[in-house]
């Protein structure tokens, strides 16, 4: 490799770990981590705590003049070219897949984004969280394709 595509590598590594490491510790401040505060959130009859909708406004705030600034540009600062959804049409796999998630986000209070950054607790039901997870990524990859 040429001294111009190791120092892009590294820097496109550098962007993606600190990207990451920005993400976990967001997730973190916002207990997004601790399943009783997504549980709590969820429990709209019971003892319900709104404090999330200030995580997705924030969220939204990111990510909706971060789309528009895509939109302008022909090139990401770190990548060769931007990754987005190409597929936008609602179908039954788009449905189930996201009922799926959210009966599982539901039942235990974790989405993976959350569950990987809470795995340096090494709570027991994390680490279980993320087994499961796994297991049906591998099962998915088992299932017959269909078109």
């Amino acid at each position: 490799m040429t001294n111009v595509k190791v120092e892009k590598v590294i820097a496109y590594s550098m962007a993606a770990f600190l990207t990451g490491l920005l993400f976990g510790v967001g997730l973190t401040i916002s207990e997004m981590v601790n399943p009783e505060k997504i549980l709590s959130f969820l429990d709209i009859f019971g003892v319900w705590d709104p404090a999330l909708i200030l995580v997705m406004l924030g969220a939204l705030l990111i990510t909706i003049p971060g789309f528009q600034l895509i939109k302008r540009k022909d090139q990401p600062f770190f990548a060769l070219k931007y990754l987005l959804p190409e597929k936008t049409v609602i179908d039954k796999k788009l449905v189930t897949g996201a009922a799926l998630f959210g009966i599982g986000w539901g039942l235990v209070g974790l989405c993976p984004g959350p569950a990987l950054t809470g795995l340096v607790t090494l709570e027991t039901d994390i680490i279980v969280f993320l087994l499961a997870m796994l297991a049906g990524m591998m099962a998915f990859n088992w299932l017959p394709k269909s078109t």
